[in-house]
């Protein structure tokens, strides 16, 4: 267990937003956490939980304690009929971990290619891309309680996942660190192929029965054509959730705008494309001080360099009110604002 003072907060956000924490203890074993919580001083101190900075905008200052969590570790626990179970500590990284799944012949994750993050951070978001949320391949995980330090497994039941939703942005927020995570990749193996973007790469290849490496070679593509790279320009990833809509409300959408980009739903409702939403009312390439929105994606917001985090929420609060305006829809935030 480490414990740093006065850490910059830059390197550890994708939006590159500078803000200090007043202190940080580095966690790579759920012991950690105990020594945190029995600690007289760290363990009475209001505490905050960081993985990948991937999903955060950063407004001030972080006065709460903050728990980065390092914990490493990937492993095959078990082999079944219908599935295989992998494990990856909450500290690695997301995308690492998915081509690590494929190097070792097990696909199942290759449509959550590239989505940045950690693996501890991924359950909480419930991350999802290309038909796949993380609910679909999830098995159980392990978390310490930052109250009683004591370790619990939860199972996906208990987890309440939702669209970008879990417990622990719910009833458990604050309240407890992902140490481990467990997947369940079933058996036989079944491509997700049912977005637009994957059957142009069908078209364009020929390849109507790809590969789990074929199809997570174009999920990268797709993604690296659509999103800026966080290491070269911040930003946090879709900054909206796509608005999830009745068939009535859809229909009259429809017939005011009969391009809308929209996906029909298993119980009846639609998901509209919260990028085309934002680009119909003409924030494409648009900025608010220095935060901006991305040129070849609507719905990412982007650092255009030395953007704070009151940049940020006065451009997004902007694009939601336009939203509303035209549309009458109101666009929910991905990012947890701080």
């Amino acid at each position: 267990m480490q414990i740093e003072t006065g850490v910059s907060l830059k390197p550890y956000n994708t939006f590159g937003l500078p803000a200090v924490a007043q202190t940080l203890v580095r966690i790579e074993a759920d012991a950690d956490v105990r020594r945190v919580l029995g600690d007289a001083t760290l363990g009475r101190a209001p505490k905050f939980v960081l993985g990948g900075g991937s999903n955060i905008v950063l407004t001030r200052d972080v006065s709460q304690l903050v728990l980065k969590v390092e914990v490493p570790g990937r492993r095959v626990v078990d082999e079944r009929a219908d599935a295989w179970i992998v494990e990856a500590g909450g500290g690695e990284n997301w995308h690492d971990f998915v081509t690590w799944t494929l190097d070792q012949g097990l696909p199942g994750l290759e449509n959550l290619a590239l989505i940045p993050g950690t693996v501890g951070a991924s359950p909480v978001q419930n991350i999802g891309a290309y038909g796949v949320e993380l609910k679909d391949r999830f098995d159980t995980l392990d978390a310490v309680d930052l109250i009683t330090g004591r370790s619990v497994r939860l199972d996906a039941s208990m987890c309440r996942f939702g669209y970008r939703d879990s417990i622990f942005k719910q009833a458990l927020a604050g309240k407890s660190l992902i140490t481990r995570v467990r997947f369940r990749l079933p058996k036989p193996w079944q491509p997700v192929l049912g977005y637009l973007d994957l059957e142009r790469k069908m078209a364009e290849t020929g390849q109507h029965q790809p590969t789990a490496r074929q199809v997570y070679d174009w999920i990268c593509e797709i993604r690296r054509a659509k999103l800026p790279d966080w290491t070269v320009m911040g930003n946090a990833g879709s900054f909206f959730k796509n608005p999830v809509v009745t068939e009535d409300q859809c229909r009259d959408i429809i017939g005011r705008d009969p391009e809308i980009v929209h996906y029909p739903m298993p119980d009846g409702t639609y998901k509209l494309a919260a990028g085309w939403l934002i680009d119909a009312c003409g924030w494409k390439g648009k900025s608010i001080g220095r935060a901006g929105v991305y040129e070849k994606q609507a719905l990412v917001l982007i650092n255009r360099g030395g953007a704070i985090g009151a940049e940020v929420v006065t451009l997004a609060r902007a694009i939601q009110e336009s939203v509303y305006g035209r549309f009458g829809i109101r666009l929910e935030p991905e990012p947890l604002v701080i």
